[in-house]
């Protein structure tokens, strides 16, 4: 189980100095320790608005996150505070605090237009905070969501030029939450009473018109509508009398709005069970060093000039861990082997079989670690690495089956050199003699076990090695006559052919085994490529129907609502994505 992290407080995770965004290196290193799946709730709204205040209960603690006192902006930048999640065993809550929207000392709107936008392509849920009622000043507030398609792409190269790139946001965006501080109307509708939901769609309802201020009234509305695949509601009271607002974090419960304590309370309850863990397209759950990642390639984007692309995001991440899978799978490789190898093997093929059993593992640990490898070029990686690796294998196999078998012919016929040099064979009827204690020592050599795949092939180099003993010893052999000299040389040239052939036979067969093997191999990756990419297919194909879905039922509205032209727009999308589908489901590429 993965371990949890404790921070004691919040950190600032991107600086915010002078107008210039940067990660914080320290920050990033907490994330990467995180190893459980992340939800991540940031919050934004305009500074003096009491945004710390809920993320200080979201974490669980009265103190934290700055509050300040005055009327100046005290979180900068965006800072981070992770926690275990209170509900959800294995995940951690990351908390994203971002530093007050139109703060005047700042005088900088494109500044917080980023920080807007970094907070929306982090989270699983957006928390929006003002203070008051959905009115029209709320809303001109909120043109931080109509510059959105000025701040983020979904795709480093928009395949239809007819349909926005903001169409593919919905995909990824997170939930919409709208907190209402110091809420002060009665919710109702017509003399009846209606949710915080219901106002919230009533509020984000379009008017009728092309003129230039009803476009502007709609606008946002209809970003809010289209962008985020769900939106949700909460109204506060006002916590408490004014003049205690300024130490709010140091108050009782009992000192608080008891309506505004239980607003707060279902506030932190629904945020607990309905948001999700982040996750990126193909659902890819993100993790800390995942969230890491994203951080990094988001600010430097900006930084650079560029424009912040969730497509760029998820190609840079699956270069970081489509490498790191290839280690892995080459790790888990390695120690199998060293486990179940002992070198020499008795045959090619019990090596082989060891291998293809450990790659097989390893190909499935690559698969299950990796994901949008483009052309499957990590795991082309893998598989002439793992090639490498069994060439390797081989080659230690053969070195070590010819060092035991030569030492062991060293051994065994050690004696009878010895008795060559020593003149034991050079006598009337030596030579029979030789070839019949030779033989001996062949068949004591053939008993002993495990002496690997050389075996023949060391004994029969060795052998040849000695022909000009034995054919010196044939030669002085007085007791043979001449045609029993010619025979004997004949059945040494048979003997010497029949060895050469079988060693060919058996280089042969061991070709086979490779070639055999090879093709084993490459089915191995085809046969789980083909499965992962059914999956991810299956995957894709949910996604875009769930977006789908989405899109059909704004479009729904509005035809209910008489805006014809705005429900095209929508058809056009959605006809865009399910072009998209059917030529992903066309075929799989190997």
């Amino acid at each position: 189980m993965a371990s949890e992290i404790h921070m004691p407080g919040p950190v600032c995770l991107i600086e915010n100095i002078n107008g210039k965004l940067t990660a914080d290196q320290e920050a990033l290193k907490i994330l990467s320790a995180v190893t459980q799946p992340v939800v991540v709730v940031a919050i934004v709204g305009l500074y003096r608005t009491g945004k710390s205040y809920l993320m200080n209960k979201l974490a669980g603690k009265k103190k934290g996150f700055s509050l300040g006192s005055t009327v100046q902006s005290h979180t900068k930048g965006v800072w981070m505070w992770c926690v275990p999640h209170p509900s959800m065993p294995n995940h951690t809550l990351v908390l994203l605090d971002t530093e007050g929207l139109g703060d005047v000392e700042k005088g900088d709107n494109q500044n917080d237009s980023w920080i807007f936008a970094l907070a929306i392509l982090l989270s699983s849920t957006f928390v929006y905070n003002s203070m008051g009622t959905i009115n029209q000043q709320a809303m001109d507030q909120l043109h931080y969501v109509t510059e959105l398609t000025d701040r983020i792409r979904a795709k480093s190269s928009p395949e239809n030029s007819e349909v926005d790139d903001s169409a593919d946001f919905v995909s990824f965006f997170p939930a919409f939450v709208w907190t209402l501080r110091d809420f002060s109307l009665e919710l109702e509708a017509n003399g009846q009473p209606i949710t915080a939901d219901e106002y919230l769609e009533l509020s984000l309802k379009l008017k009728k018109g092309t003129d230039q201020k009803t476009q502007s009234f709609n606008y946002p509305r209809l970003c809010i509508r289209k962008f985020f695949p769900k939106t949700k509601c909460f109204i506060f009271d006002r916590p408490a009398q004014r003049k205690y607002l300024i130490k709010l974090e140091q108050l009782q419960e009992g000192e608080l709005n008891p309506e505004f304590v239980e607003q707060v309370m279902e506030f932190c309850s629904y945020i607990f069970s309905h948001s999700k863990p982040k996750t990126l397209s193909g659902n890819i759950i993100v993790n800390g060093p995942r969230l890491e990642s994203l951080v990094l390639t988001y600010v430097n984007a900006i930084s650079s000039g560029d424009l912040p692309c969730m497509e760029n995001a998820v190609l840079a991440l699956a270069q970081i861990e489509n490498s790191a899978a290839v280690q892995k799978a080459i790790a888990h490789y390695d120690q199998q082997m060293g486990q179940k190898v002992q070198l020499p093997t008795e045959t090619l093929q019990e090596l082989l079989d060891l291998h293809r059993a450990s790659e097989r593992e390893a190909i499935e640990i690559f698969i299950k670690s990796s994901f949008k490898d483009v052309d499957q070029k990590f795991q082309k990686d893998l598989g002439d690495q793992l090639q490498a690796k069994r060439d390797d294998y081989c080659k230690q196999n053969v070195k070590a089956s010819t060092d035991y078998c030569e030492a062991l012919l060293r051994d065994i016929f050690g004696p009878l050199e010895e008795d060559v040099k020593q003149g034991i064979f050079s006598k009337p009827g030596g030579y029979r003699l030789f070839i019949q204690k030779k033989q001996e020592l062949k068949n004591k050599y053939n008993q002993v076990p495990r002496k690997g795949i050389e075996a023949e092939e060391t004994m029969r180099k060795y052998l040849e090695s000695k022909e000009d003993v034995a054919d010196a010893l044939l030669r002085t052999d007085q007791s043979l006559t001449e045609k029993e000299k010619e025979i004997e040389v004949e059945r040494i040239k048979a003997e010497s052919a029949e060895a050469a052939n079988k060693m060919l036979e058996e280089m042969q067969k061991k070709n086979e085994q490779m070639m055999e093997q090879k093709e084993k191999s490459y089915q191995e990756h085809v046969r789980q490529l083909t499965e992962k990419m059914e999956r991810d297919r299956a995957q894709l194909l949910e996604e875009q129907e769930r977006t789908i879905a989405l899109k059909l039922q704004e479009q729904q509205r509005l035809l209910e609502e008489g805006f014809a032209k705005e429900s095209k727009k929508l058809q056009n999308e959605i006809e865009s994505i399910q072009r998209r589908s059917q030529r992903g489901s066309q075929c799989i590429i190997l």
